[in-house]
């Protein structure tokens, strides 16, 4: 996937980001500070005084990875969304990347690729400030930022697959209140899914998030279980490769016509 004209299209939007990163400077530090800040220390330390620790973490610990893995699934729907469109309508930039060398699958490559390492950039600070907290007891805890990179790229594929075809954001408030809004609430961020109702169990272990949490949960706390991480891996792998294939299809029919 990394080809050469892929790492073209990344190379486009890191020198776009590089002009405007001052506008990000100030989520990329405060966002994570006020979030940990509030619900880790704040409402965790209401948790750990009434039940001592959630699967034997301080709250603090527990939620660290879920609010980093979190954070990624929404930096990949803004950037998966509303550029997308912009992309092929609004701007057309992307029509003039393909009126070169470079194909719409390797746009689309591009962009899952750029959204993945910009989600990296974010979980590199939130990793930092959560460190400087208390809240990763482990030096394993780097490892999150690539699973927040892979955290990402399986919520961008399918988003991006779906978004090149629409001619206005009209759906996108819709998708981000009705599903990414109840992923962060449901998928294991802020308790463990035991809490939920038995049918909901098995719902939300169909969400790539709840899969990255867990990844996340295991890096910052040391705590690797083999079986298990290769499957919450693999999940998220698929997530991937199913939207890119679904993309593909799409880029091409909307970019070729």
């Amino acid at each position: 996937m990394a080809t050469v004209p892929t790492l073209r299209v990344v190379e486009r939007e890191f020198r776009v980001f590089a002009r405007l990163w001052r506008g990000f400077v100030f989520s990329l530090v405060l966002n994570p500070v006020l979030y940990l800040a509030a619900i880790g220390l704040g409402l965790g330390g209401l948790v750990d005084k009434h039940s001592g620790s959630v699967e034997g973490l301080t709250y603090l610990q527990f939620v660290t990875p879920g609010l980093l893995v979190a954070s990624a699934m929404q930096v990949a729907a803004g950037e998966s969304m509303w550029p997308i469109v912009g992309g092929v309508k609004w701007i057309g930039n992307f029509h003039a990347t393909v009126a070169t060398s470079i194909t719409p699958d390797e746009v689309l490559y591009g962009c899952v690729v750029w959204v993945a390492i910009r989600a990296m950039i974010g979980a590199v600070v939130f990793v930092l400030v959560a460190a400087l907290l208390g809240g990763i007891p482990s030096a394993w805890g780097i490892f999150a930022v690539p699973v927040a990179g892979l955290c990402a790229a399986a919520f961008c594929a399918p988003l991006a697959a779906y978004s090149v075809m629409q001619d206005s954001d009209l759906t996108f408030p819709l998708i981000m209140r009705l599903g990414v809004l109840p992923l962060f609430l449901f998928s294991g961020t802020f308790y463990p899914i035991s809490q939920l109702p038995d049918a909901l169990q098995p719902i939300a272990q169909l969400s790539p998030l709840y899969h990255a949490v867990e990844l996340a949960r295991a890096a910052t706390t040391g705590s690797f279980d083999l079986g298990p991480d290769l499957a919450h891996l693999a999940f998220l792998v698929g997530c991937i490769l199913a939207g890119l294939a679904w993309g593909r299809r799409r880029f091409e029919r909307r970019l070729a016509a």
